[in-house]
C-alpha cells in the first residue's frame, strides 16, 4: 500500500471535537459507545483548562485527520522515573495501513525519551488481535503478570464516602 504524507502535531483547542469524533470511533470499533460520557466541554477543560490532566497528538494523512494519541504522565516508584501512560491510539478505518499508528506512537515514543521517562504503558483488549501484533512488532509486550483493576461510578463514590 502506498504511504501517503503523514504530518503528527500536538492537538491545539481548536481540535477538541475532532478528538471527540476520534474517541467516539474508537468507542463504536472497541463495543463500548455505550460508555463515552465524554464532551467537547470537559476534553476542552481536561486538555486545555487551568489544569492539564492529558495531552494528545494529531496524525494527519495527506492534510486530513487521520488518528490519535491521548496521554498522560504516570510514575514508576521502583524505577524513581515518570512515565507514560497511552490512553488511546486510534486511526481511522481508512487510514489503517499507511504508517498513521506507527507514526503516533514513535511520536508519543520520542516525547517519553525528550521527558526523560523510563516507559510508556497501555491497555490493548485481547481480542484485538491486529493491534496486539502491531504492538509486539515494535518490541512491546505484554505484562502478563498483571490485572488491570478498576473502580469507578457509584462503587467509586460509595467507596470515598466509607
Amino acid at each position: 500500500m502506498m504511504a501517503g504524507s503523514i504530518q503528527v502535531r500536538g492537538a491545539r483547542v481548536d481540535d477538541v471535537p475532532c478528538i471527540l469524533g476520534f474517541i467516539r470511533e474508537l468507542a463504536e470499533f472497541e463495543r463500548l459507545s455505550d460508555r463515552v460520557l465524554a464532551t467537547e466541554a470537559l476534553l476542552r477543560d481536561c486538555l486545555f483548562g487551568p489544569h492539564i490532566y492529558a495531552e494528545a497528538l494529531i496524525a494527519e494523512l495527506d492534510g486530513a485527520a487521520a488518528g490519535f494519541a491521548l496521554y498522560f504522565h504516570s510514575y514508576s516508584t521502583f524505577l524513581a522515573r515518570p512515565g507514560i501512560y497511552l490512553e488511546d491510539l486510534y486511526v481511522r478505518a481508512g487510514a489503517r495501513g499507511h504508517g498513521v499508528g506507527l507514526a503516533l506512537l514513535k511520536a508519543v515514543a520520542q516525547l517519553a525519551v525528550e521527558r526523560g521517562c523510563a516507559r510508556i504503558d497501555w491497555a490493548v483488549l485481547d481480542w484485538n488481535i491486529e493491534a496486539i501484533r502491531f504492538y509486539e512488532r515494535i518490541g512491546a509486550r505484554p505484562e502478563s503478570q498483571w490485572s488491570l483493576y478498576r473502580l469507578t461510578g457509584d462503587a467509586l463514590s460509595d467507596f470515598a464516602r466509607r
